[in-house]
């Protein structure tokens, strides 16, 4: 008896899962309000979970009527970003079904769950070659959609001469589609260009819009493929022109009017390609001039329509060979763009005139004005490419007018745009300064207003600047005092008003200053101040090192105050800070021991000559000896060879004698003077050795494009240990910022990136950034490593990979 009771409860149990597993999954748009009623979370997935196993339970069964209804359902739960892989081969089924409604909804499920890495996307290769051929257009359209949407390059290759086939077909429906399809074709394989050549040129005697626009688009893409299919295209200008004219002159057409604008996706779509077709050709270049200038005189620019088809003129024109007269008028254009209401209207005008401000900018300046008002904007983006604009526009006759501006805006400005908009008012000054006196004057205003936001080699630049104007002197130290003793809050100014006020103490003292008020101070006013600063929490360990360099320079300059000088100087000798610390051991030192020498050695600055190319870009006459002798080491590369650091050059480098590095003997015929250093002095002491000069690492260029360098130098540490050193520069005019550096390596070498020095590079070399990487090869591997440079110019990212097979020194 129990075993027939067990007998009879399995036939139970087994028949009810059967009934669950046949019974058909609610419908699709019941689903969907379920699921959008669900409260929370967890009560979607258990409503998805449900009919996903019933889905799952339907897929199973071989003669499921229901197939395109389950697979719709699957797609939606694809579109809510759950799993439905598990419907890829349902795809490929219902895409072999000789019904349409099969098919349409297995076409999308492919489009939607494959893609070209899925092997199931092989086994539709021969469905699709079939609908192809197919009689009715639709099945025809589904197929060719599909191959333009996730078609790999093997099917490509299998089905491109049945598309090339489609293009010459009677229907119009037909060739569109075609079309579209072959721009993918070409995009996954490009030799295979040449095939649809033919036929894409003999669409554009069409005269449907569709199929137009699919050529147009088709022949764009050959175009900017292959050098030599430009060449044959550019035949086919004139042709272009009568269609562009037909869209221009036509009249009202319900069918392709947009706001008043014949077809104007179709106007866009062959403006590019004449921008193409026309670029450093003059020949094409005419042919095209008349027309350009019949669009941009009749297009209306009221709406936003004619203002796409307007701008696009404006960029065919600026990139063609095109007639002075055509290009004064694009940029008119983008003048009255820069009146209208939009801002993304305002934002792509002034990224078009940042373009060709350099090659037009006399026409530009015409709507300097405008530019100048678009500072004012709340737009974020706008302002920011409004300040480079601006920047961009300053020249010897504006420099005060636009100056003014760019100083009011910096009173004002974002504190994100601060230190933008001072490093362009600083190189302006620097080229365009009318005399010496606006130049400082010009940067202690900006030091004044954003002195916290400043680069640091402002600094440096500004104590040249008001060292090599002798006759400036006296005028520059009162005005610095009076603006260190209105604010200490802005470092930058500090450290210029300390630096000042040690070298040309006495001058201020004087109080005879024909340049300015003149104002009576004290001995004890001026050490007042710079005690202000040292004491203050406000500044910074490098300001302290100015103020109390300052406050010793002043003790030779002086003459009552000495020993509240040298008070001052010996309480910094117990400073937490290590510089600061050893700073006043050195001067007490100065004090006591060698006080015959502290005139001399505290005398005033020598005039700091600039560096050999002319141009001073914010660097230490250290560092240009440096770039100096890098570029001789790098000339005589062969000759050098790493030499082992021996124990005179490891005591030197305990003792941080020099910030220089020890250089090699020149090349002969070469000579660099070096001076000497600490070490040097210490080993004289100690019986007149001269160290070894030790071979620095060979430096290597691994990267120079759009004017970014990259060097790399390496060090190796151990036998398994490397250092590897990347200096990255910037020549030209641009400022570049969001600068970064990504490196990889095989995975059997470990890798450490330590933090870069910046990630921003100033035009023309001003700085450098300087990123090390460490690294281990314990498996003593080929050595190889790939280098990822990103970085923003004018509001444009751009990116680009290099790979080093090589490292220098190894």
């Amino acid at each position: 008896m129990e075993c027939i009771e067990s007998h009879r409860l399995g036939n139970v149990c087994a028949t009810a899962a059967s009934d669950i597993a046949m019974s058909p999954s609610i419908p699709l748009q019941e689903m969907i309000r379920a699921i959008r009623s669900a409260r929370t979370q967890c009560e979607e997935r258990g409503v998805i979970q449900r009919e996903c196993a019933a889905i799952r339970a339907q897929f199973r069964q071989t003669d499921s009527g229901a197939r395109s209804h389950n697979l719709a359902k699957l797609l939606y739960v694809h579109m809510l970003g759950y799993p439905a892989h598990f419907g890829q081969m349902e795809c490929v089924r219902m895409i072999a079904s000789p019904r349409y409604s099969e098919k349409r909804v297995g076409y999308l499920g492919a489009m939607m769950l494959l893609d070209e890495k899925q092997d199931a996307s092989l086994l539709i290769t021969n469905s699709i070659k079939n609908d192809l051929a197919h009689s009715n257009q639709y099945v025809q359209s589904l197929a060719l959609c599909t191959l333009a949407c996730m078609g790999s390059a093997e099917m490509c290759r299998d089905l491109a001469p049945e598309i090339e086939r489609l293009l010459r077909a009677s229907n119009s429906y037909i060739k569109k589609k075609a079309a579209l399809c072959a721009v993918h074709i070409v995009r996954k394989v490009h030799e295979l260009g040449e095939l649809f050549a033919p036929a894409a040129r003999s669409l554009l005697v069409e005269k449907n819009h569709g199929v137009l626009h699919g050529a147009v688009v088709l022949i764009t893409e050959l175009c900017e493929r292959n050098h030599e299919t430009l060449e044959r295209f550019r035949k086919i200008v004139p042709d272009l022109v009568q269609i562009m004219k037909g869209l221009v002159i036509s009249g009202y057409s319900p069918e392709h009017d947009v706001a008043g604008i014949s077809d104007p996706f179709l106007q866009v779509r062959i403006l590019r390609l004449l921008r193409i077709l026309g670029r450093n050709n003059e020949v094409a270049s005419d042919a095209m001039n008349d027309l350009l200038a019949q669009v941009a005189t009749n297009t209306d620019s009221t709406k936003t329509v004619g203002n796409a088809v307007l701008y696009e003129t404006v960029l065919t024109v600026l990139d063609i060979k095109s007639e002075c007269g055509l290009r004064v008028l694009a940029v008119n254009i983008l003048g009255r763009f820069l009146l209208n209401n939009d801002r993304n209207i305002r934002y792509i005008a002034m990224t078009s005139l940042q373009k060709i401000v350099c090659t037009d900018h006399n026409a530009v300046q015409r709507h300097r004005g405008t530019i100048v008002d678009c500072l004012k904007d709340q737009d974020a983006s706008v302002k920011r490419r409004a300040l480079e604009l601006s920047l961009a526009l300053v020249s010897a006759t504006n420099i005060r007018t636009m100056m003014k501006e760019l100083l009011l805006f910096l009173s004002s400005c974002p504190p994100e745009l601060k230190s933008h908009a001072a490093s362009g008012i600083f190189n302006a000054a620097e080229r365009y300064a009318p005399s010496q006196r606006w130049h400082i004057d010009t940067i202690l205003h900006v030091l004044t207003t954003a002195g916290g936001d400043v680069r640091d080699e402002t600094v440096p630049n500004l104590i040249q600047l008001i060292t090599n104007t002798s006759e400036l002197h006296c005028y520059t130290v009162h005005k610095l005092y009076r603006a260190l003793l209105t604010d200490i809050s802005q470092p930058s100014l500090v450290q210029v008003a300390c630096w000042c006020i040690g070298e040309y103490g006495d001058l201020l003292m004087k109080g005879e200053c024909q340049e300015t008020e003149a104002v009576q101070v004290s001995e004890d006013d001026a050490l007042d101040a710079l005690e202000t600063v040292l004491q203050s929490h406000m500044s910074s360990p490098a300001t302290r090192g100015f103020a109390l360099t300052a406050t010793m320079k002043l003790s030779t300059r002086i003459t009552d105050n000495v020993d509240r000088i040298r008070s001052i100087v010996s309480i910094y000798g117990s400073c937490l800070d290590v510089e600061l610390q050893q700073r006043a051991v050195e001067y007490n030192a100065l004090f006591k021991k060698y006080d015959h020498m502290r005139a001399a050695v505290l005398e005033r600055m020598p005039v700091i000559e600039k560096n050999s190319l002319g141009d001073t870009n914010g660097e230490s006459m250290g560092e240009t000896m440096k770039e100096i002798q890098t570029a001789t080491v790098k000339k005589a590369e062969p000759l050098l060879q790493q030499q082992p650091a021996n124990q005179v050059c490891d005591l030197l480098d305990l003792l941080g004698g020099s910030e220089e590095p020890l250089q090699p003997s020149p090349a002969p015929g070469l000579s660099i003077n070096t001076a000497s250093t600490a070490g040097g002095d210490l080993l004289d002491l100690l019986g007149g050795f001269e160290p070894t000069p030790l071979a620095p690492a060979p430096t290597v260029t691994v990267y120079d494009k759009d004017g970014v360098a990259l060097t790399l130098n390496c060090e190796k540490q151990s036998d398994s240990g490397l250092t590897v050193t990347l200096i990255a520069s910037n020549s030209t005019d641009s400022d570049i910022s969001a600068f970064t550096l990504q490196a990889a390596v095989p995975k059997s070498v470990q890798l450490h990136m330590k933090a870069p020095s910046g990630d921003s590079l100033p035009a023309r070399g001003a700085a450098k950034v300087t990123q090390l990487v460490v690294l281990n090869n314990p498996n003593k591997v080929s050595l190889k490593m790939r280098i990822r440079v990103s970085y923003t110019r004018q509001g444009s990212a751009f990116q680009d990979t290099v790979q080093v097979d090589s490292f220098p020194g190894l």
